[in-house]
């Protein structure tokens, strides 16, 4: 009896010193009202901020694609419409790999040769009536596709990258064909005869330019784009394709073949008046085809 009381009495402390420990503990620790409306003052604006920063960095990658359509697969060669032609890779890197991809289309006794820079949508295969036109005119023609367009490297269409590429043509013709630039007529179509315009003014060597529907301020696509209005898109954008410093500092011949006189003529006039070097301006809805116009014009040009 004596051991069991012992037991006992030893169970029982076990239990005793539960019972103490258990009304020794804090009570749970309360969040104040004042800490959460702090967390909440500090975590909103910052979620705000992020989803914000974020939202610009995805119009940055992505505001391109509202200028600049380009396809890659080139459906139609010159083959397609009679002409020879030869497939030109250059333009190559550090590697070896080349960057761009053009065709070279001979003309017999051609005086001149055509460097043709086509516009934003499409590819190569999109510009065999054009090419076909400076062909008939007894134009010797290369054109390319810029990076990002058709067989040439894939890179994000920008206006620099297009000067580049242009540049890089140009080089094309005076270093390895070993072209006079005095009988290389640069022409553009659309967004790429802004671009000649800024390639012409560069190079006051070359014998002239051929500008058909320049486009008067291609990027306000871009800004009048009602996600632009969320963002500081004319910090993040650097495309321009302003036609009025080059206009201004062109010193070599030009043609303008402009596609529709009442649109933006007010504009296109402004740009025109600017040009100070021989310039003849003629609106394609004369009859005459483009061809012609562009013989008889390069006819004229001084030797």
């Amino acid at each position: 009896m004596a051991r069991s009381k012992s037991q006992s009495k030893t169970a029982s402390r076990p239990q005793q010193l539960d019972a103490v420990n258990a009304g020794s503990q804090p009570a749970p620790a309360t969040v104040s009202a004042r800490w959460l409306l702090m967390a909440l003052t500090l975590t909103v604006p910052a979620a705000v901020l992020f989803t914000w920063i974020v939202f610009c960095l995805l119009f940055w990658q992505g505001s391109w694609q509202l200028l600049y359509h380009p396809t890659s697969t080139v459906g139609r060669t010159p083959s397609n419409i009679g002409l020879a032609y030869d497939s030109i890779s250059f333009a190559a890197t550090d590697t070896g790999v080349a960057q761009l991809q053009g065709w070279w289309i001979p003309a017999s006794a051609a005086r001149y040769t055509a460097l043709y820079l086509h516009d934003r949508t499409g590819n190569l295969g999109d510009t065999l009536n054009s090419l076909s036109d400076l062909h008939a005119a007894q134009l010797n023609v290369f054109s390319f596709d810029y990076r990002g367009y058709g067989q040439s490297q894939f890179e994000h269409p920008s206006e620099i990258r297009w000067r580049e590429d242009a540049t890089r043509a140009l080089n094309y013709l005076t270093g390895t064909r070993h072209i006079d630039p005095h009988s290389i007529v640069i022409v553009g179509s659309g967004l790429g005869a802004n671009l000649a315009l800024e390639i012409a003014a560069e190079h006051p060597r070359l014998a002239a330019a051929v500008l058909e529907s320049p486009l008067d301020s291609p990027v306000d696509i871009i800004f009048n784009d009602a996600r632009a209005k969320l963002v500081p898109a004319k910090l993040m954008v650097r495309d321009r394709y302003d036609l009025i410093a080059p206009a201004s500092a062109l010193r070599v011949p030009s043609l303008w073949l402009m596609e529709n006189p009442k649109a933006n003529s007010g504009a296109a006039d402004t740009v025109f008046d600017k040009v100070t070097a021989p310039k003849a301006r003629t609106e394609q809805a004369t009859g005459r085809s483009i061809t012609e116009q562009i013989r008889s014009w390069l006819a004229d040009l001084p030797n």
